[in-house]
């Protein structure tokens, strides 16, 4: 079966800032124009993707379109979201770590339990409300909802991001990241053992057929679903748990939690994809009479450890890595004590 390469999405900035314009870069023709927006607009879901297009609120070409529209290389489509349900997001005074900063970007380690960007349930406290207070300037090509805003992480997973302070520096970002030439590397704790040294995870990936929230390893018949690779290496096995390095060769959605947790290992306390929340000092050995049951890990054991991207305006490389979080670090402490391998 011939396999659809993703599309490559250019954004350019309109005076409305809830409107977006792309120019359709696929490398194959013949996308439908629905499933190609959600591709490229990963906010709007499906549902609102087709209530939009319905609404006349999509254009090809400067005419009205239709959902089944084939995309063809060169078509500019514009997007007209839906009203904003509540207003832009305001600065927060938020600590933040920043591990790298200059005119015209910034990378930041982000916590664990941290939203990226305002949306439905979570209009404060996220990313981008600490980076409106803390940088004066911040790319717009997102708009207002997503200043700065190159990529994203889960809520639950830590470590590295990357801000866009200016609209030229965000584009060539993007396009990094469209064209796979920015490497990235995970930390995990997965629970399971992963058998092999070193190997990579294929399987396509789409959405669970029947649970909004999960992405699941999709037939080969799934129009919706996108080829996924990871690459992995084990750092440490453990009686019952591996702690292992991640390297996404593709950037799906929940993409490493769906792979570890397709071949067994799922990611330690990831409530999604492995049916617990959390790591316990009991889950690993009996305590003594008396002993404080310590709460190890209570959010997904995934790292964003490290970035290596070139500078969009310097051209230089720059590599970023962000210190393996507290948590991680107590969890190994505990895991070596009470589950060395054998």
């Amino acid at each position: 079966m011939r396999r659809r390469p993703a599309p490559v999405m250019e954004t350019t900035p309109t005076s409305e800032s809830r409107v977006v314009e792309l120019v359709a870069k696929c490398r194959l023709d013949g996308m439908r124009l629905d499933q190609y927006l959600v591709g490229v607009l990963p906010d709007l879901s499906r549902s609102v993707v087709r209530r939009v297009i319905d609404g006349a609120g999509v254009s090809v070409n400067g005419k009205p379109a239709k959902p089944s529209y084939r995309v063809r290389h060169g078509d500019r489509i514009r997007v007209t979201p839906p009203p904003p349900s509540h207003p832009d997001p305001v600065p927060e005074d938020i600590p933040l770590d920043i591990l790298y900063e200059d005119d015209y970007l910034a990378v930041v380690n982000k916590p664990a339990d941290m939203v990226v960007h305002p949306a439905k349930g979570h209009w404060s406290g996220t990313l981008v409300n600490a980076l409106r207070f803390h940088f004066d300037r911040l790319s717009n090509l997102n708009g207002d909802y997503r200043p700065g805003v190159v990529h994203r992480l889960d809520r639950d997973t830590s470590g590295v991001i990357i801000i866009a302070k200016q609209d030229v520096a965000h584009r060539d970002l993007s396009m990094q990241f469209e064209t796979r030439k920015i490497f990235k590397e995970y930390i995990a704790l997965t629970a399971g053992v992963l058998d092999r040294d070193s190997d990579y995870i294929e399987g396509r990936i789409g959405h669970h057929t029947h649970d909004r929230i999960k992405m699941t390893i999709a037939d080969d018949d799934d129009e919706d679903a996108k080829d996924a690779c990871s690459y992995y290496e084990v750092i440490e096995r453990f009686r019952g748990f591996t702690f292992c390095r991640v390297q996404p060769r593709t950037g799906r959605t929940h993409q490493i939690r769906v792979h570890l947790a397709s071949v067994g290992c799922p990611v330690l306390a990831d409530k999604v994809y492995s049916g617990r929340d959390a790591l316990r000092l009991s889950d690993l050995a009996p305590l003594p009479e008396g002993t404080e049951d310590e709460p190890l890990l209570t959010r997904q054991a995934l790292h964003a450890h490290r970035l290596r991207f070139r500078h969009p305006t310097h051209g230089n490389m720059l590599e970023i890595e962000a210190p393996l979080p507290e948590e991680f670090r107590r969890t190994l402490a505990a895991l070596r004590q009470h589950r060395p391998a054998r």
